[in-house]
């Protein structure tokens, strides 16, 4: 190998296009849309077997313990975890990936992998990265084509110039061209010259940083200010607010590979795709003879090419053709798949009527676990809380509500006003309000308590924390 290979996984994104499964608090990238693991986990695992340092993540603050509790189940090290006080697409984030290789390993190339891509052939994926690590460290700026299979109008397209003699399969970029409509789409595909862009990338981090300051400086600037005033956050590294906020919001593509006379297209027929509606995913699923897809506890009678999913419940569906249909336990989805991009529109109207179906499930994860609701009315709300073994909630206070808990499984330490109670299944405690308090689980299993809230109001944000591990506000 050339240099060392940097993963840089870029863990952004809404995925409005997937709800209701993908929402604000757990956007699809933490979801197990194709496999049993969520799509982060996939994108990590599927670098093992090439020779690389221990991956950068640039997450959102928001995500942080989500992202560093999925690697921690698929046991990967982290080289660091990146958090972006605010999202300024992909070159600032690139842009910081790149300081944070150069400064440790200054011939670094870096391999940029969007979290929420799926790729279906990894041998051959393996070997495109190699070959592109090659081209990288001799200076050049690759980007991976997609071979394409149909005249897709979704995705930007790249043409290709003249071959790079000493490296098969490798080209110069001629254009990079935006979203065509269908005819310039089914042109391209017969021309045989263009790819999709995939937005997976590989540079030397010098390269990057070189090319960033000829073409958009205060990218650059404003990316470094952010970088060099970061601080620790446990095993966090905290980009400074207000100088990345500074930064511009732009993407690698216009930032700097449409701009750079360094870029390289590596067409490569991996079994691709950015998984980007629900019919992207009926797409690649394995199909029944009918040409259904389905997850969970479905049962179709005279239904074809369906997309259908359960999350909570049975679903039947009859006598549908081209449908997709989507069960949460809070929210339905039906749609023909020839819509499906409209989804989003959805998401918008949801938020402009001040809903709460596109920002969180019932169930809400937290660094010591979870929380799902159960029933809810006036002046009182139902929970059903988990915390992992050895995790602890904050010690906190509420003005507004007062607090009921029964251990259902487990062993329950809890801290209430000056009492230490310790609390097996079966048993309960009353938390006043007003009453300094904290939950912990002492044991090595699980903890799962019922707890009953009651009170004028029952608002997350009614918490005064005076302790806490993961250092929250």
């Amino acid at each position: 190998m050339p240099a060392s290979i940097h993963p840089v996984i870029l863990c952004g994104g809404a995925g409005t296009r997937l709800w209701p499964m993908s929402r604000r608090a757990l956007p699809k990238q933490f979801l197990p849309l194709v496999s049993e693991r969520s799509m982060l986990q996939d994108t990590a695992l599927r670098l093992l077997g090439l020779e690389f340092a221990p991956p950068v993540v640039v997450s959102n603050n928001e995500h942080r313990f989500l992202v560093a509790e999925q690697l921690r189940e698929i046991e990967m090290a982290l080289g660091a975890q990146i958090l972006e006080p605010v999202g300024r697409n992909t070159a600032p984030a690139a842009a910081v990936a790149a300081l944070w290789v150069q400064e440790k390993d200054p011939s670094g190339v870096l391999l940029v992998l969007p979290a929420d891509h799926l790729i279906l052939d990894v041998y051959r994926f393996h070997d495109a990265v190699r070959q592109a690590a090659r081209l990288a460290s001799s200076g050049a700026l690759v980007t991976f084509g997609i071979t394409p299979d149909q005249p897709a109008t979704g995705y930007g397209y790249i043409e290709r110039g003249d071959a790079i003699g000493d490296e098969a399969g490798a080209y110069r970029v001629a254009h990079f061209i935006e979203k065509p409509d269908r005819a310039r789409a089914e042109e391209f595909i017969a021309s045989g010259r263009f790819s999709w862009n995939s937005g997976m990338f590989a540079f030397s981090a010098g390269r990057l940083l070189e090319e960033l300051g000829k073409h958009r400086p205060d990218i650059l600037a404003t990316s470094r200010n952010a970088w060099e005033k970061a601080k620790r956050d446990l095993d966090f590294l905290r980009l400074d607010e207000q100088a990345f906020a500074a930064c511009p919001a732009e993407s690698i593509d216009y930032a700097v590979m449409e701009k750079t006379d360094a870029a390289v297209v590596l067409p490569v027929d991996i079994g691709w795709s950015d998984v980007g509606s629900w019919s992207t995913l009926w797409e690649v699923g394995n199909k029944d003879a009918q040409g259904n897809v389905v997850r969970g506890d479905v049962h179709l009678r005279d239904a074809e090419n369906c997309y259908v999913r359960a999350e909570s419940r049975m679903v039947s569906v009859l006598g549908m053709k081209n449908a997709v249909v989507v069960e949460t336990d809070d929210a339905l989805l039906v749609a023909d798949q020839s819509q499906v991009q409209k989804v989003k529109d959805i998401v918008g109207h949801l938020d402009g009527a001040k809903r709460t179906e596109h920002l969180t499930h019932t169930r809400v994860y937290r660094p010591w676990g979870y929380y799902e609701s159960i029933d809810a009315g006036n002046r009182f709300q139902v929970k059903r809380i988990m915390v992992k073994p050895s995790a602890a909630l904050s010690l906190q206070m509420h003005h507004h509500r007062a607090e009921h808990w029964v251990v259902v499984s487990g062993t329950a330490r809890v801290t209430r006003g000056d009492d230490v109670l310790l609390l097996a299944e079966n048993e309960s405690t009353y938390i006043p309000i007003g009453t300094r308090h904290r939950l912990e689980n002492p044991g090595k299993v699980p903890l799962f308590i019922i707890e009953v809230q009651s009170g004028g109001y029952l608002g997350e944000d009614d918490i005064m924390r005076f302790e806490d591990l993961y250092k929250r506000d």
